[in-house]
């Protein structure tokens, strides 16, 4: 078979009738709003900017994520993995963020310079950083996936129990509509085929949404006084800083970003049944790096793909690249249109909770099947496994754990993806490669 053939052939290249492609990609765009609109709130608020300016930040991270997610699907060059990947503004940066934005001098703009020094960074690094998908062999990528999954569950469960903010968290109501949620996915899943499983999460939270709103969970107060259309311009907030501590700060996060993204690609790759190489993991990165140079002009902060995501793919069996370009479309429309934005941003956290729970636990799985490929009845790839996803779940049990750490450190000692990756790879090296050719194959490494 040619390479045009298998290319047309792989699940990335599905195309789906139109309906179905379109409510697909909503599903997408509803799972990763929240996590979208979070940092630039988070950031807003510390810097303390009004209202109106929060709005136009979010906005601006909406449409840097849907050009982001488009480039990284479809590929434009030599940028882009050409893979089913939704990027949004990275977690990693954000108590970064906000000891700048109240620092003197600094604020927003220094803020933005930052993060276009970074994204320009992290394109000179993304050739050499791409090289190390030879440290991931299925036990060291099962083991990062399985942490990914694993992280991600305590996001669920706060939406699952209303939210962060809430006044009476885990409130029945709140838990009522999670399971409800959570009970029409499954039962889709279970007795129904083809179309109504691929949406499947879209319309259990369709439903969940309605059943909130009947509960009074729905606030659509101020939908009037938002505008109903909208351009992004750049540098709304001034000329770029460039200021080196931040910038050094910033450098560092992209670093984190490419190791989490690596894993994130990797995660991704076995779902799709794509072999992810050098080649194509350098066009991924130097998509998050690019993504993230332009955010910093356009009034927004680093970028990467986004793990939640991943869940959605395994949950759906939809592995289309062109899925989550349509929804990155979607999200440039929202970026435009507030008043559509705030419609989105009006689902209740409960509703995402209960699809949270299913799609966060996929990702785990898919961690915990890639495993088998590897010699896990081996003493020492227990042990590997068991300590990098221990370590992997200190931040998320007790972030204040590292407290006491070096604050430059922050970025990866706030990340359980991060931490769980560089233990993984570290105890890789230390009892399969440095241990010996004999046990590297025993891991069932690839070579490139």
């Amino acid at each position: 078979m040619n390479d045009v053939t298998e290319r047309e052939t792989a699940p990335a290249e599905q195309r789906l009738p139109l309906l179905q492609m379109l409510l697909v990609s909503f599903q997408h765009v509803l799972l990763m709003y929240g996590g979208a609109v979070a940092v630039p709130l988070i950031v807003g608020q510390a810097a303390g900017l009004s209202r109106e300016e929060i709005a136009f930040l979010i906005n601006a991270d909406l449409l840097v994520a849907g050009i982001a997610t488009v480039v990284q699907s479809m590929g434009i060059g030599p940028v882009g993995i050409r893979m089913p990947v939704m990027m949004g503004a990275s977690f990693a940066a954000v108590s970064s963020m906000v000891v700048m934005a109240g620092m003197p001098g600094v604020g927003m703009t220094g803020i933005f310079g930052a993060t276009i020094a970074a994204g320009f960074f992290g394109l000179l690094i993304a050739p050499f950083v791409c090289k190390i998908v030879r440290l991931f062999p299925p036990l060291v990528t099962g083991t990062v996936i399985t942490a990914i999954g694993l992280s991600l569950f305590p996001v669920a469960v706060n939406w699952a129990g209303g939210g962060t903010g809430t006044g009476q968290f885990g409130a029945l109501p709140y838990l009522g509509v999670a399971a409800a949620v959570l009970a029409v996915i499954l039962l889709i899943n279970q007795f129904m085929r083809g179309f109504w499983v691929n949406v499947s999460v879209l319309v259990g939270m369709a439903l969940g949404y309605v059943l909130a709103g009947s509960l009074g969970m729905v606030d659509l107060s101020g939908i009037s006084a938002a505008p109903a259309f909208q351009v992004v311009t750049p540098n709304h907030f001034g000329a770029p800083q460039f200021l080196l501590a931040p910038i050094l700060s910033m450098c560092l996060v992209v670093v984190i970003i490419f190791v989490e993204s690596a894993g994130m690609f990797l995660a991704l790759g076995k779902i799709t049944g794509q072999d992810v190489d050098p080649k194509q993991l350098r066009r991924g990165l130097l998509c998050d790096a690019g993504a993230t140079f332009l955010a910093g002009f356009m009034n927004t902060f680093t970028h990467s793909s986004f793990a939640q995501n991943i869940g959605l793919v395994q949950m759906t069996g939809v592995r289309s690249r062109y899925v989550t370009a349509i929804a990155g479309l979607f999200l440039i429309s929202l970026s435009l249109l507030p008043k559509a934005a705030f419609m989105v941003a009006s689902i209740p956290a409960a509703v995402l909770g209960g699809a949270g729970i299913a799609m966060f636990g996929m990702v785990a799985a898919t961690g915990i099947k890639i495993l088998q490929e590897a010699d896990i009845g081996d003493r020492r790839n227990q042990l590997l496994v068991a300590v990098s996803i221990g370590l992997g779940m200190v931040p998320v049990v007790r972030p204040e754990f590292f407290a006491h750490l070096p604050h430059w450190m922050e970025p990866i000692t706030h990340s359980g993806i991060a931490v769980a990756t560089l233990s993984a790879v570290t105890l890789n090296l230390l009892f399969n490669v440095l241990g010996g050719t004999e046990r590297q194959a025993l891991t069932g490494a690839a070579h490139y």
